[in-house]
């Protein structure tokens, strides 16, 4: 598939803001806030989170044909993941505004606000990733792994965030973050090597001859014709080399996975604020890298027909 940056930066920055929402609620839920303090923190992360949501929310648009029409792609919410991550996406922001307000101004109740949040934030992943797992036809993402990277690789890079946010503004929340954000990034990285096994396995369901209904063995496109450049040549193939696919598999298994952990360890033992603001920038231009190999790496059955130019 040929990877769409507004599409790339979407789901990356509300997955970080997903991330990072569940991870201030965790720490709300084991007592640290209003009593002790540090409501302060829980708003200006809730801010945060609010604010990545709104600039993927914002990138999303750039995706669109017809940005005035946007509203329509709700109608089908019973059906389409789609619509149902369009419905979910802006109510988690707004829950999440609730929430930040509420412990920015002292209001009671935020505990219960949090919670449907927090119910918001995981639905949405879910939403998200369906929309790819659901196409039985592209084998690549037709399977309960995207499901769990989608999940795994936003709350690591949202806990990432809060850790180095943290370090700023409420030590003592910093190295507990920090911690979780090692857990769930190693996790991440397990499921997603996994993916990549289990991808480099896949065989095409179909051939060239059941795709044009010809029996022949031997079946060559020589022209693609007047189809050539055409919307199913330019949206449904990337045009890279294998040999850029697989720099980019090994430049975002680096710095999404290896190098994070690495800066994550380091700010465990030393000063940690500017080792914790390092290993988010880092895990997060590899996760923009991870994005871009997981469209990229999608195989569309229409390009065993278009082979001239795939």
């Amino acid at each position: 598939m040929q990877p769409a940056f507004s599409v790339i930066f979407l789901t990356t920055l509300i997955g970080t803001a997903q991330g990072l929402f569940l991870a201030l609620f965790a720490a709300e839920l084991a007592g640290f806030g209003p009593g002790t303090g540090e409501a302060a923190f829980l708003a200006m992360g809730g801010v945060v989170a609010v604010v990545l949501t709104g600039l993927g929310l914002f990138a999303s648009f750039f995706h669109l044909g017809r940005p005035e029409r946007a509203w329509r792609s709700a109608a089908m919410w019973r059906t389409s993941w789609l619509s149902r991550e369009v419905i979910v996406l802006p109510l988690f922001g707004a829950l999440a505004l609730a929430w930040a307000a509420g412990h920015a101004l002292g209001w009671p109740g935020t505990l219960s606000i949090g919670a449907a949040g927090a119910l918001a934030a995981l639905a949405l992943f879910g939403c998200t990733a369906m929309i790819y797992a659901s196409l039985r036809f592209i084998q690549e993402w037709a399977s309960a792994l995207t499901l769990v990277n989608y999940l795994l690789l936003g709350c690591a890079s949202g806990l990432t965030l809060a850790a180095a946010l943290a370090a700023w503004q409420a030590p003592a929340l910093a190295q507990p973050f920090a911690v979780a954000a090692l857990v769930l990034t190693l996790g991440g990285a397990v499921s997603r090597i996994a993916s990549l096994v289990r991808n480099a396995r896949l065989r095409p369901k179909s051939t060239l001859q059941t795709a044009i209904g010809i029996k022949h063995p031997r079946v060559q496109q020589r022209s693609q014709g007047f189809m050539g450049g055409s919307f199913n040549t330019r949206e449904f193939f990337h045009g890279q080399t294998p040999l850029l696919l697989r720099q980019v598999k090994w430049l975002f298994l680096m710095l999404a996975f290896a190098l994070p952990l690495a800066l994550l360890a380091g700010g465990l033992g030393s000063t940690p604020g500017a080792w914790f603001a390092l290993a988010f920038a880092v895990q997060y231009v590899g996760l923009l890298a991870e994005r871009w190999y997981f469209f990229a790496q999608a195989n569309h059955p229409q390009n065993l027909y278009y082979q001239t130019v795939s």
